[in-house]
């Protein structure tokens, strides 16, 4: 079937998709190896086409920031993933010296501002990176993301009153994975269409198909050029899905086998894989010397964990606040 998109398109989406994918289950099984990673741990596996969609929508320089389940983006905006799993295994080569661990990844080179742990935190914070774009004139947009369970924090309300109010260059995105932990999004409020609650703010607003990369990139790109415009900030609320648990301790007890493996039926990398092969535009050699380059990416930053120095005792108080003098012009 004829696409929109390039060849070069969907061969990066599937192989960030896959590197993604595959960074997140060797994790996991260096998690359960016992000392090996330890700590929360929360897979982004299922969620990948978001990043791919976001990735082509946007520039380099715009600020991404989300949650605790933050490896894929930091891998999507481009922290290497030697830096990425010695994070995780505390590591002092790792993106946050070690410091940060699995819900803490951060990357300012990559334009990455975390990873947090506090559940709608990154929703304030990212709002004051936008207000800080604005200020300083550049024509950069952020992307914030977080999960259905922080878009019930009453700091939501506050940001986007503020958000609309200044016009701030943000798009606020919802991946809404069914779950909060493990409590339903019809549990938590009458109101489960996420993307209404920016009515309240004459916010323009938006429902997208997370599981297709395709959509996200349409999706994004029109709150971005709008961003970018002077419009101000959306709110998109992916439909998107978790294939692992809430985190690697989670049992799964709030949902059956058959509406995981329904939502598996929708795998966003096999409805890549399955559009490259439609249209010629890679042979099954060819996605066989992917992963395989994959696989040798993902094997060389376990090495490079194991391999790497634990921090020195005398970092444990660095990074904790930041020493600066601000000089005002007495003009």
């Amino acid at each position: 079937m004829p696409t929109k998109f390039s060849k070069e398109t969907y061969l990066y989406w599937y192989e960030l998709m896959q590197l993604i994918r595959q960074f997140e289950l060797k994790a996991e099984e260096m998690y359960k190896m016992a000392g090996k990673i330890r700590g929360f741990f929360h897979a982004y596996v299922g969620q990948e086409a978001i990043a791919a969609g976001c990735m082509t929508a946007t520039q380099h320089e715009d600020p991404f920031i989300t949650g605790y389940r933050d490896h894929g983006w930091a891998l999507a905006k481009g922290t290497p993933p030697n830096a990425c799993m010695a994070e995780l295994y505390g590591k002092a080569t790792g993106c946050a010296k070690g410091k940060g661990g699995s819900m803490h990844f951060f990357d300012v080179s990559n334009h990455f501002y975390g990873g947090h742990g506090i559940v709608g935190a990154q929703i304030g914070t990212g709002t004051g990176l936008a207000f800080a774009e604005q200020y300083k004139g550049t024509n950069n947009v952020v992307l914030c993301f977080f999960g259905d369970g922080a878009a019930r924090q009453g700091i939501l309300h506050e940001s986007f009153n503020l958000a609309m109010l200044w016009k701030l260059p943000i798009v606020y995105i919802c991946e809404n994975n069914n779950y909060a932990m493990g409590t339903s999004v019809e549990r938590t409020s009458n109101v489960i269409d996420i993307y209404k609650l920016a009515d309240a703010y004459e916010m323009p607003a938006d429902m997208i198909d997370g599981m297709t990369a395709e959509a996200v990139h349409d999706g994004v790109a029109r709150a971005v050029k709008r961003a970018r415009e002077g419009g101000g900030p959306t709110l998109i609320e992916m439909k998107t899905y978790r294939y692992k648990g809430h985190s690697i301790s989670d049992p799964q007890k709030y949902r059956s086998k058959e509406e995981v493996e329904e939502y598996k039926s929708q795998d966003p990398i096999q409805k890549v894989l399955h559009t490259i092969l439609e249209n010629n535009f890679a042979t099954q050699a060819d996605l066989d010397a992917i992963d395989a380059k994959i696989a040798g990416i993902v094997e060389e930053s376990v090495k490079f964990a194991e391999e790497s120095p634990w921090p020195d005792d005398s970092e444990v108080l660095k990074d904790v606040y930041v020493d600066q003098t601000i000089v005002f012009d007495e003009d």
